[in-house]
């Protein structure tokens, strides 16, 4: 299948690609699947690109276990756990990607992740015990395609938490952004850095970060991958020169 990565990435900017669409688990460890693309930035189409399909999306509830095949969206995971009320996943209502995206970043609200109620995961190896798992804030050490998450989580969906997640994001700009651009460091935040060194509302071209919250890179328009390279590293050498902090980008660079 063909995608437009300037119409299907959440930023809004790539080339059309060629993308394979997996139906087994099998080795496709030469693949970078791209799920849903929303905190993807594609310059060109040099890598072979994948997307989990069909046989991916399902979500199955056994022997006190849930079963989630990682093409699931999660907006239909959050919709799940509110529907059978269960806990533990109210942030995934203001998290837009696919499982397997998410787990493969350790997304999540601040302490709130999704490997705090991750079980094990399923590789081509298999299913991998969390335990044996290496993660921490927006990291994991997985280097393969996770095909499904086994998750644990406690009965009774939390509405207060919701409602506090959706204040929490209350101030996310809106439009076509990657979300947060780059990582917080320890002890600090990524947009307090960016608006210290006086690029809060910079633009290059129809790029720049957000008036509304310095750390989402927005698409105003037609920008370009050029833009948005040229002003991450202008960001990056401020704020090292500034503050001896090198960044670490959330958004993937291909």
């Amino acid at each position: 299948m063909k995608i437009d990565f300037s119409k299907y990435s959440s930023i809004g900017v790539g080339p059309v690609c060629e993308v394979y669409e997996i139906e087994e688990t099998n080795d496709y460890d030469d693949y970078f699947i791209v799920g849903r693309a929303n905190n993807l930035l594609i310059g060109s189409c040099e890598r072979k690109l994948a997307i989990l399909g069909k046989s991916f999306d399902y979500i199955e509830f056994r022997n006190g276990l849930l079963y989630v095949g990682c093409a699931v969206k999660s907006s239909k995971l959050f919709n799940y756990t509110k529907k059978e009320n269960l806990g533990g996943l109210e942030f995934l209502l203001h998290l837009p990607s696919c499982l397997g995206g998410l787990v493969k970043m350790n997304a999540g609200l601040k302490e709130w992740e999704i490997f705090n109620h991750i079980v094990k995961i399923k590789t081509k190896h298999g299913y991998i015990d969390k335990k044996d798992i290496n993660f921490g804030y927006r990291y994991t050490d997985i280097s393969t395609i996770v095909y499904e998450v086994v998750f644990a989580l406690p009965s009774g969906f939390d509405r207060s938490k919701v409602d506090m997640f959706t204040l929490m994001r209350a101030n996310q700009p809106k439009g076509k952004s990657a979300g947060s651009c780059f990582k917080n460091p320890k002890g600090d935040y990524a947009g307090r850095l960016i608006e210290a060194v006086g690029l809060k509302g910079y633009k290059i071209g129809d790029m720049g970060f957000s008036e509304v919250h310095a750390n989402f890179l927005m698409n105003y328009g037609n920008g370009t991958y050029k833009d948005a390279i040229t002003i991450i590293n202008l960001a990056k050498s401020k704020i090292f020169e500034q503050f001896n902090i090198e960044l670490e980008t959330e958004i993937i660079i291909l």
